[in-house]
């Protein structure tokens, strides 16, 4: 059998080779994935000598194949952490960045100050789900919409619904930049991650390049396609006073606040992330 420190050793050492960014924190992370550990408990395991069975043994290296091949980690465990939610994510979606926890953030303070007792949001391209959760869970009063157009994404949107939504979550199966309009001028908040990368800028990481939905990525020839057309749906869908929050590249803060005022949109507020970059913007209709 083999101890816990000598298996992340292992592993971090295989997945440094393989050009993993972080080789350390996914070997603890898929360590604890197999045995039910947080990766607290792994590194405690690990100082007290913590012998692994043979059936946690092999799954770890089943497992850390698949990693070393630069499948998401995400995609191997089936779950990814989002806030305070942990999600069920796999093929077909994209997989919630740490960054667009604090989008998360800007929306639902948005939320918390409608003075409703049942404010409304809609989440815009929802993927996972994991944006319109996060508002749904935080701010437990609200009712939120979750629109996606692909029929991949919204399998695991519908299972983190499911369990989380608290039916307060309706999935909606449509386009973002002509869904729900029996709603148009009704709406609180509407959030969104849209596509935002220029076709050219295919992402050198396998995981994101390889295993992540174009669909999800791409948003035409100057990454600004999809960030024009959510924000003119977002308009549409707001009350007068409501506020979008939408996410974009860390070299589009200038465009996105161009195009929200062009939208109409006033009050336009640039934001920046936990590395100092603009990463998403806030705009009052």
């Amino acid at each position: 059998m083999s101890d816990v420190r000598s298996t992340v050793e292992n592993l971090a050492q295989r997945f440094a080779r393989a050009g993993i960014a972080s080789p350390v924190a996914d070997a603890e992370l898929l360590v604890g994935a197999v045995c039910g550990w947080s990766r607290g408990d792994v590194l405690t395991r690990a100082f007290m000598g913590t012998e692994l069975s043979e059936p946690q043994t092999a799954t770890i290296e089943a497992w850390a194949a698949r990693r070393e091949n630069r499948e998401p980690l995400q995609h191997i465990t089936g779950m990814a952490p989002f806030r305070s939610l942990l999600l069920h994510v796999g093929p077909g979606a994209l997989v919630p960045r740490p960054e667009t926890e604090l989008v998360a953030e800007w929306a639902i303070e948005a939320l918390r100050q409608v003075p409703s007792a049942a404010p409304r949001a809609v989440d815009l391209g929802t993927g996972t789900g994991a944006l319109a959760l996060a508002l749904a869970t935080e701010v437990p009063h609200a009712l939120v919409w979750a629109v996606e157009l692909s029929d991949e994404a919204r399998v695991w949107a519908g299972r983190n619904i499911a369990e989380f939504g608290d039916d307060r979550v309706t999935l909606v199966a449509a386009d973002a930049t002509t869904a729900l309009p029996e709603l148009d001028g009704t709406i609180d908040v509407v959030v969104t991650n849209p596509p935002y990368l220029r076709e050219s800028d295919v992402p050198t990481d396998p995981e994101v390049s390889v295993h992540d939905p174009s669909l999800a990525l791409y948003g035409g020839r100057d990454g600004l396609r999809d960030v024009r057309s959510f924000t003119a749906r977002a308009f549409a869908l707001l009350r007068p006073g409501g506020t979008l929050v939408l996410e974009h590249g860390d070299d589009q803060s200038a465009d996105a606040v161009a195009i929200a005022r062009e939208a109409g949109f006033r009050m336009v507020t640039a934001h920046t992330d936990l590395l100092h970059r603009e990463r998403a913007i806030s705009a009052v209709k």
